[in-house]
């Protein structure tokens, strides 16, 4: 797939109308929908999906309580169903080609060529630095009450506070909803009196004092250590990320930046480099599965337009070059 003669010079033939970086709901989704439009396109995915280490996956219509695997390995199926293509590399860097169009450049070395790109890396969760949070990360240490509030309702809960202090004051007001018996451990997190004041209005107890480890068996989680050794009985911990998008190949382009850091896109994912669009977690950290599948088929059908766009000027320009006058019939 290495193009010898320069990737994306001018007058070159684009390989694929579209790359689509990234195999998880967002990048399948778009890749289905522009196979469907008989674009050439193919997904290139590194294999790490953030929800890996979940058992379940919930709130997706017709596949709740699915592996999240079953539901990318479904998707890929479908992309090959429609003609397109999935490579599993990563993309090293993503370059505008020589004139026109994008060269891709993969770590396993080939230089794919497009006319257009989206970008569907998703975002990494950085975790609290406490013994037993990344262990027990999708198992019973969890950071979405949507995904898997449900699955733990009326047990003994907990909320740590974290680095993304407004996230997790929300969380441990949100996770109130599924049981009557939460506990929030601040942590490093100074309440203010109107916060613990709302909390306990609604129900939630504060622990005060440093976590030190969330205590956990075979069966998961069962408790939560402070230090002085105090262990705090729970059956599930709940967590604030810092959520970290993977946009380096955005911002490497020069996509704009928003207000909150993230890049900056429109209602149907385009960015403010021509060519360019970004779907799912990369751009919106709050989006769930559906979210994703959602701006990934919204990305499509505009990727589609835009080259539908270049394909009408071209066939213009073809047909005043050839001299051949219009007719009416």
């Amino acid at each position: 797939m290495t193009c010898p003669c320069g990737a994306g010079a001018e007058g070159s033939a684009m390989e694929y109308d579209v790359v689509v970086v990234g195999g998880g709901t967002a990048g399948l989704s778009a890749a289905t929908m522009l196979g469907r439009s008989r674009r050439r396109v193919v997904v290139v995915d590194a294999g790490r999906p953030r929800n890996t280490p979940a058992d379940q996956l919930h709130g997706f219509p017709s596949r709740d309580g699915a592996a999240p695997a079953e539901l990318l390995a479904t998707a890929r199926d479908e992309v090959l169903g429609y003609g397109g293509e999935v490579l599993t590399d990563r993309v090293d860097v993503l370059e505008p080609g020589a004139g026109r169009g994008f060269a891709v450049r993969l770590i396993g070395g080939e230089v794919l060529t497009a006319r257009s790109v989206l970008v569907a890396t998703g975002l990494r969760d950085e975790l609290p630095g406490i013994a037993g949070v990344r262990e027990q990360w999708g198992g019973s240490v969890l950071h979405c009450p949507y995904c898997h509030g449900y699955e733990v309702r009326d047990a003994p809960l907990a909320v740590l506070g974290g680095e993304n202090r407004p996230f997790t004051l929300h969380q441990a007001q949100l996770v109130r909803q599924w049981s009557s018996d939460v506990v929030f451990f601040p942590d490093r997190i100074t309440l203010t009196a109107d916060e613990h004041e709302r909390l306990a209005a609604r129900g939630v107890r504060v622990v005060e004092g440093e976590v030190t480890r969330v205590v956990a068996g075979d069966d998961g989680v069962s408790g939560v250590e402070l230090a002085g050794g105090r262990v705090v009985s729970r059956s599930a911990v709940f967590v604030g990320p810092v959520f970290v998008p993977r946009d380096e190949l955005l911002t490497g382009l020069g996509c704009q930046l928003g207000e909150n850091g993230w890049v900056s896109t429109d209602p149907t994912g385009r960015t403010s480099v021509e060519g360019v669009w970004a779907a799912g977690n990369v751009v919106e950290s709050p989006a769930q599965l559906v979210n994703a599948a959602a701006a990934g088929s919204t990305a499509a059908v505009a990727i589609n337009h835009h080259l539908l766009a270049e394909d009408v000027e071209q066939a213009l320009a073809d047909h005043r070059a050839s001299g051949e006058m219009f007719s009416r019939t």
